[in-house]
């Protein structure tokens, strides 16, 4: 099994694996809102927020 391109940079292709990898190495910080209503009244808001990291970037233990 191959990991597919996913996105283009000016050094070629970036393979999935290599992307998450940037991605963890760094830390994400994903939010989102949620707001549901109906007839303009406001029934249910969530608000989500993570922050996804690899533990050795957390500990500093990163090169």
């Amino acid at each position: 099994m191959t990991a597919e391109p996913v996105l283009r940079d000016a050094a070629g292709p970036i393979a999935l694996v290599d992307l998450l990898d940037r991605l963890l190495g760094n830390g994400v910080v994903v939010s989102a809102d949620v707001l549901i209503s109906l007839a303009g009244i406001d029934l249910v808001e969530v608000r989500l927020g993570a922050v996804i990291q690899s533990v050795r970037a957390g500990r500093g233990l990163d090169d």
